[in-house]
């Protein structure tokens, strides 16, 4: 790396941390404070109320303060990352960092808590009087061996878990890693030899993991700064490293790396040299931890053994061992069933969760994170990325379940399936909102083909069709195409075996399918000659076909294309006097709940009869989700106070509206402030039929819905659900080119629900 580039990097990472305001951290009310009563609620009188129920019951705490979800990550700046002992105050951005990763990856408040204490026993004393305020305690940066003097000294002493993350987060991770690792060489913990460099906390704790897991004691070859740990050795020993000592006339790595199975460094730059890991066993592991540089390069390693399986701890290698991957949700498991420690059993269910995610198939979510790495389970993918999203749900609930089994939670789970759910809803949006689909979709095993099933995010989508629903996916695409792109993208699926084919190019149904086509559209200017090219080219049409044949029961299209171009073929084939296209409708989940938008993209100027039948399309589907529709008009009109053509309409959408019964709350017309403001739409308008904020708003112009789709996406953080293609019973969807793969599947649920279900 050029000293340009360096300093490039240097000036960004400064501005990172001091704009747009100095830090990474700052602190929210999660409760409104916006007048008097609020005031005496939240202080003087209404808080001694809070108080006196903890008084009389301490547990009480979780309830109605934030101690439940609050972690205190505390160092003393004595062994900060590779800078060493530089101090408390300057190790302050580290444990901001910290926090920071505990509130993204597992929704953990954190206070980082620096500390000017250099002794152990003392710092021991601050930390244990700090148990009021936390549900849990992090240690952080704390050189060895007063890490081990610390921690010894809170677990005995304070009944919320204390957790090292330096070295039981590690260990962890390695744990995991080198798990994976030996699945994919064939051997067992119980067999290997172990060569490991660093006598820190961070080495110590890992060789301790590994005894848990298998490994014997006498296979295991300690070496620090000073050489081989061995019996009777006198210089820098202490209980921790003594526990590793070997009675052997050896001395140093070079004479005790022959034949090693495995070689763990958390120790520094070269140590271990080329020469070294050819004399190591065949197929060798090699851990090379040591950070920025480790302890031999992947590349100097693999140009002597090709097939070794190597991990380091930077992330532009593969199989980057950080401790990310735990500490987060390991702390979420333990805090949600109120643990007072972290045990063997809760470190161990960590490790196994961690693993097992490895062995599955990647999520999509993690693949978006990363494109154009390799992440198929084997050599160079032991351990899932970071930003995988199945880590919190998978890992917590393990946590969970072995704090329970071994009795030390004091808030044992009822329903670890619901808790799951719950933390897969926290970091999957759409989660939870979808969960009434899902579950009507699960009662029928309805077949979905997806038009472009050669797009990698269609068979992501397939592969969780497969895995969360009955549904059967029918995939329009070429056979050798597909099977490529999931071998490269690490899925399961194979054409044929798990999903159905249609290959444009050669299939044996081509004729009933022109032929189909051809009979629909003879009266609107297609020849055979036309009919035959397009089921050659046109996977809508070919997709259409299907549905119109029996074939498959929904239709989805749209990864790539224009919406109308889509829909032409959609109406074409599947529009009748009972099934036409009358407005899409887009779900948007945000912070503070979710809205539904219409119409995004069918109509461009809805007349009124079109208007109403956009809104009792979309009421209808918004209780889909379990959810009362109120559904506001939304033009520059308000109430009537400008006579423009889209307040005309909207009158006169309304009048429709008014004709008959409804069974769905409607008002209008007026500004969207006012639809989602019930206070300010009642200074308007105080007899409004609406009580509350709208959750669906219709446009009486397609740009403007889908310009508010289109911000409430891009700058509010809305996830779209959509969009949902409404009056074609449910027979076909056209998606938007920026869908996800989670996207597909909603959408797959939304398709895989039998009309009966919600019309």
């Amino acid at each position: 790396m050029s000293d340009n580039h360096k300093e490039t990097l240097r000036q960004a990472a400064l501005a990172y941390h001091e704009f747009p305001k100095p830090g990474k951290l700052e602190i929210r009310a999660t409760k409104p404070l916006a007048n008097g009563r609020d005031l005496a609620r939240a202080y003087s009188p209404g808080v001694a109320e809070a108080c006196l129920e903890i008084r009389d019951d301490p547990a009480n705490a979780s309830r109605y303060t934030a101690r439940g979800n609050l972690v205190a990550v505390v160092t003393n700046g004595t062994a900060v990352l590779g800078l060493g002992n530089i101090g408390a105050l300057a190790s302050k951005p580290v444990m901001e960092g910290k926090a920071v990763l505990f509130k993204k990856f597992a929704g953990i408040d954190c206070f980082d808590i620096e500390l000017n204490e250099p002794d152990p026993v003392k710092l021991a004393d601050i930390v244990c009087a700090l148990e009021p305020t936390f549900g849990a305690i992090n240690l952080e940066d704390i050189k060895a061996p007063d890490c081990f003097i610390v921690e010894k000294l809170c677990r005995e002493r304070m009944n919320i878990p204390v957790f090292h993350d330096d070295q039981h987060g590690t260990a962890i991770v390695v744990g995991a890693a080198a798990t994976n690792a030996l699945h994919v060489i064939g051997k067992r913990f119980e067999d290997i030899r172990i060569v490991s460099t660093g006598g820190g906390a961070a080495g110590i704790a890992c060789l301790n993991m590994l005894l848990k897991l298998g490994v014997k004691r006498e296979n295991i070859w300690l070496c620090d700064i000073h050489g081989l740990v061995y019996e009777g050795r006198e210089i820098d020993m202490n209980p921790q490293k003594a526990a590793f000592a070997q009675k052997t006339d050896k001395r140093a790595l070079d004479e005790v790396i022959d034949g090693a199975d495995m070689f763990l460094g958390l120790s520094g730059p070269g140590v271990l040299t080329p020469d070294m890991v050819r004399r190591m066993a065949s197929r060798p592991v090699i851990f090379a931890l040591a950070n920025p540089s480790p302890e031999i390069d992947p590349a100097e390693a693999r140009a002597i053994v090709p097939d070794a399986i190597i991990a380091t701890g930077r992330s532009d290698y593969p199989n980057q061992v950080n401790n990310v991957l735990c500490f987060p949700f390991i702390f979420r498991g333990a805090l949600d069933v109120g643990a007072t420690e972290i045990n063997d059993e809760m470190q161990i269910a960590c490790i196994e969760g961690i693993a097992a995610l490895a062995r599955a198939t990647t999520s999509a979510e993690a693949a978006a994170a990363y494109q154009g790495e390799q992440m198929t389970f084997g050599a160079d993918y032991l351990i899932p990325k970071p930003f995988d999203p199945r880590l919190s749900g998978v890992v917590s609930t393990a946590v969970a379940k072995a704090a329970m089994d071994t009795g030390v939670a004091t808030r044992p789970l009822e329903d670890l399936a619901a808790y799951k759910a719950k933390l897969d809803g926290s970091v999957f949006k759409s989660a939870l909102l979808m969960r009434p689909v899902f579950s009507a979709a699960a009662t029928a095993a309805r077949s979905i083909v997806f038009a472009e099933g050669e797009d990698e995010r269609v068979l992501r989508a397939a592969q969780a069709i497969l895995e969360e629903t009955t549904e059967k996916p029918i995939l329009i695409g070429r056979p050798e195409v597909i099977e490529a792109r999931c071998a490269r993208a690490g899925l399961s699926i194979k054409p044929g075996r798990d999903v159905q084919i249609v290959n444009p190019e050669n299939d044996p149904r081509y004729r009933d399918y022109w032929g189909s086509y051809h009979q629909i559209m003879a009266r609107r200017g297609v020849t055979p000659d036309l009919a035959r090219a397009i089921m050659r080219t046109n996977t809508t049409a070919i997709g259409a076909v299907m549905v119109h044949r029996g074939e498959a029961d929904s239709l989805i299209c749209g990864t790539f294309g224009e919406f109308r171009w889509h829909l032409k073929y959609v109406n074409q084939v599947l529009g009748s006097a009972t099934h036409r296209p009358h407005g899409a409708l887009s779900l948007m989940i945000l912070e503070d709940g979710p809205l539904f938008i219409a119409d995004t993209h069918v109509r461009a100027a809805p007349t009124p009869d079109e208007l109403a039948e956009a809104a009792i399309g979309a009421a209808r589907h918004v209780r889909r989700f379990g959810l009362v529709p109120n559904v506001a008009f939304c033009t520059q009109s308000q109430f009537g106070n400008m006579d423009t053509d889209a307040g005309q309409r909207m009158r006169a959408a309304l009048a429709i509206l008014d004709s008959a019964p409804r069974d769905f709350t409607y008002e209008g017309e007026m500004n969207v402030d006012s639809a989602l403001d019930a206070e300010l739409r009642a200074r308007i308008f105080p007899d409004s039929r609406m009580k509350g904020p709208a959750n669906v708003l219709i446009f009486a112009h397609a740009d403007a819905a889908s310009g508010v789709r289109n911000i409430l996406k891009m700058k509010a953080g809305g996830l779209e659900v959509g969009p949902i293609l409404m009056g074609m019973g449910n027979r076909a969807h056209i998606v938007s080119p920026s869908i996800t793969p989670r996207g597909l599947l909603n959408m797959a649920a939304i398709a895989g629900t039998p009309v009966a279900h919600y019309g």
